[in-house]
């Protein structure tokens, strides 16, 4: 029974060790909502850029999702932190991770997710027949209000699916920011099982956060699956 691969001690010292892989959880957990939330808000004004601007803007937005979606995440991570001349943050209260190296994680993150959010929104706005857009300015609306007001809302419903996969990307992306020195959840994780004598936990450790992993995407996933049914633009029957 002593070589068993899984034994009970080791389960046991997961255990106990709860609270620190909660820690690790928490800054998983943040970190993807901020970066999510950052790439929406930059994510969608350059989906619409790329589909009703014209120039040097179009340009510029189109050039730099590529670079943003051709670059490996840890060198944007790596870039952000030590090239970018960002301002000193303070450390957040009762939270056990460096507010520097948070924000850096966040921005990189944040566009690169925003790189690939335009493309899914671009799709989403191109799938709305232009004859909203003209009926909308035939009743007063600048093309922004338009936009705004009756091209936005149905882009968001029509982009729930590649939503779902961004999330989930994001998600896993965030054990990156190890490189900049930000203890996520898999950092905490290989932390627990390289303490001296604990490399028989490594199974044990690995098994308890894909378990959580895995429960973070089926649920959420299942969620967003709710509001796409909920919110689905009805089919033309016509």
């Amino acid at each position: 029974m002593e070589s068993m691969l899984l034994q009970t001690g080791d389960w046991g010292f997961v255990l106990s060790n709860w609270d620190f892989l909660l820690g690790g959880l928490v800054v998983t957990i943040l970190l993807t909502i901020t970066s999510l939330g950052l790439g929406f808000l930059a994510g969608f004004p350059a989906g619409a850029v790329e589909v009703y601007g014209d120039g040097w803007i179009r340009s510029l937005v189109s050039k730099t999702g590529v670079v943003l979606r051709g670059t490996p995440i840890v060198v944007l991570m790596v870039v952000v932190f030590f090239g970018v001349p960002l301002p000193s943050f303070p450390d957040a209260p009762g939270l056990d991770f460096s507010s520097d190296a948070f924000v850096a994680a966040t921005l990189a993150l944040g566009f690169r997710s925003a790189a690939y959010q335009s493309q899914v929104f671009r799709g989403a706005i191109q799938s709305i027949d232009e004859g909203q857009i003209e009926a909308a300015r035939s009743i007063g609306l600048s093309k922004t209000e338009a936009v705004a007001y009756v091209v936005f809302p149905q882009a968001v419903r029509r982009s729930l699916p590649g939503f779902q996969n961004e999330f989930t990307i994001v998600l896993k992306d965030t054990s990156i920011a190890f490189a900049i020195g930000l203890a996520e959840l898999l950092t905490r994780a290989e932390q627990l099982y390289l303490q001296p004598g604990r490399s028989s936990a490594i199974i044990e450790v690995i098994i308890t956060i894909s378990l959580i992993y895995f429960v973070l995407t089926f649920t959420t996933n299942r969620a967003l699956d709710h509001l796409e049914r909920k919110y689905a633009i009805p089919e033309d029957s016509s």
